[in-house]
């Protein structure tokens, strides 16, 4: 099934090109998906905010040069908001801004994906700091797979790896978080 979506969201943004009704439809698919992403790496719903319009922004502005012989368009689009968030960073280290937020708002409503029932029984904020905990790589793999809801294949990709890398690196990470939760 997600390689059979994969491809419809490919062949969308082809067409979001020339087509509004095919962007609008891109964006209301994907994101949930780039603010939970987004908002799970920097903890402050402002922020978080204006990343993702940057983020859509930059996607329709680049929509015609997405090509899907490369990548898939989740795997686009994500490059695209990791860009975006590092871009924020950047500017806000260079003036001194802290980007950590000590209220926890809910960044999206909830779907009745098994992940996010998941998150809301654990405590949102308990998983966030125990994701802290995790190495940088780790922390990314589990923010694209669980945040995102992208597959392995398209987390492979952006990260440069394979997939069954990704599959090993997730397993530690999920193995260590549930540690840290004091689920073992």
């Amino acid at each position: 099934m997600e390689e059979t979506g994969g491809i419809y969201y490919n062949m969308l943004a082809r067409r979001a090109v020339d087509d509004e009704d095919a962007f609008t439809e891109l964006y209301k698919h994907f994101f949930p998906r780039v603010y939970n992403f987004i908002y799970a790496r920097m903890k402050n719903p402002d922020a978080a905010d204006d990343v993702v319009s940057v983020t859509f922004m930059k996607v329709y502005e680049n929509l015609s040069k997405y090509d899907p012989h490369k990548a898939a368009f989740s795997t686009w689009l994500f490059r695209i908001a990791s860009n975006a968030m590092l871009d924020h960073f950047r500017r806000t280290q260079s003036r001194g801004e802290t980007e950590w937020d000590e209220t926890f708002d809910a960044p999206a409503a909830d779907y009745e994906e098994p992940e996010n029932k998941m998150l809301a029984a654990e405590g949102k904020a308990e998983i966030l700091k125990a994701m802290d905990k995790l190495n940088e790589r780790e922390r990314r793999i589990v923010e694209l797979k669980y945040f995102s809801g992208i597959g392995n294949k398209d987390i492979a990709e952006l990260l440069g790896t394979t997939a069954n890398s990704v599959g090993v690196v997730l397993h530690g990470a999920l193995k260590k978080l549930r540690k840290y939760l004091g689920e073992e």
